[in-house]
């Protein structure tokens, strides 16, 4: 598997190698976590063929979730990671003979930076995108789907959103760095509602669609949105997730028309300066934090046998246990 060093990516190898499963990750470094497992972890970069075909070799599945996310950055370094590092993985299953690609995907995908209340997967890509990082994700996975069936290969895509959880590194730390530096405002109505995933569900996702693919089934060539499929108000989260960390609540707001404003004129002031840190807003961020996401998973629950497990407030009563244990180290 690739990305198994990220949040994610840990999850999924726990999972497997308690059902039993010998785990191979490409890593770009030493990862005593992941070995101590008993993870094989073999060095490499993913925007190197042989590196990839070299991990490959004697698996049966592949799961593909290395990407590079964010907001901003410079288109090269999104497409060398999402769209070549993609090539390179199915490149390196067909070599290596590998038969089940479970690719991670997002549900950014779909995202034109308008509100998407209960869609499914029949949604088409955007003719227009907000950031690169979607962008880069709809090329990789569509030529993902279009693997399929090539040199034997079956494949699918899953969608989580908004993963969140215990030993999350970037959702959770980057929403309370913000909040307490006063940088952290409501955009929009405050009413929009959102889905998001517990990190094990979403886990359990890429094992449930890797036992799916089998010749003729119908995860095959297909795409799924996964979520905990119980979509909440987006800033009432937010600030639940606050209240844990003894945070005092978003009260102040911004329109969607003026947040969005401000990230073009943030992202037109950036590219002069040549700036790839993050600014403040972007247009996909004041989108997503303004308008609607949420999705039906009715698909995932036919084809995979998704059930999620744990549910939003038991996903919370974990939160709040990890956000306790880890109070003192900047959480």
């Amino acid at each position: 598997m690739t990305g198994a060093g990220g949040f994610l990516g840990q999850y999924i190898a726990e999972q497997l190698v308690a059902r039993g499963e010998r785990v191979r990750a490409l890593v770009r470094r030493k990862l005593p976590a992941l070995e101590a497992l008993g993870v094989e972890c073999v060095q490499g970069d993913i925007r190197e063929l042989a590196d990839v075909t070299r991990a490959c070799r004697d698996m049966n599945v592949v799961y593909h979730v290395a990407a590079v996310a964010g907001i901003w950055g410079p288109w090269r370094h999104f497409y060398d990671a999402n769209v070549l590092g993609t090539k390179n993985v199915i490149s390196g299953c067909c070599h290596a003979g590998v038969t089940k690609l479970v690719f991670t995907s997002s549900p950014s995908v779909t995202f034109a930076g308008s509100d998407q209340c209960g869609v499914d997967e029949s949604i088409p890509y955007p003719t227009r995108w907000l950031a690169h990082y979607p962008h880069t994700k709809a090329l990789a996975e569509k030529m993902v789907l279009e693997a399929n069936e090539q040199h034997h290969l079956l494949t699918c895509a899953l969608r989580p959103h908004l993963i969140w959880g215990s030993r999350d590194q970037h959702l959770i730390p980057r929403l309370l760095d913000r909040a307490r530096k006063g940088r952290l405002r409501r955009v929009g109505s405050g009413k929009n509602l959102v889905d998001a995933v517990y990190v094990e569900n979403a886990a359990e996702a890429h094992l449930l669609a890797a036992d799916a693919l089998q010749p003729g089934a119908p995860a095959c060539g297909k795409t799924y949105f996964i979520t905990n499929g119980e979509p909440v108000n987006c800033w009432e989260w937010i600030n639940e997730i606050l209240l844990l960390a003894g945070i005092a609540p978003v009260t102040r707001g911004v329109s969607l028309p003026v947040a969005y404003a401000a990230g073009v004129a943030l992202e037109g002031l950036w590219t002069v300066l040549r700036r790839n840190d993050e600014p403040r807003m972007t247009r996909f961020l004041a989108a997503q934090l303004g308008r609607s996401h949420y999705f039906d998973i009715g698909a995932a629950r036919r084809d995979l046998g998704y059930v999620p497990k744990i549910s939003m407030a038991e996903g919370m009563k974990k939160l709040s246990v990890w956000l306790s244990a880890n109070s003192g180290r900047g959480l």
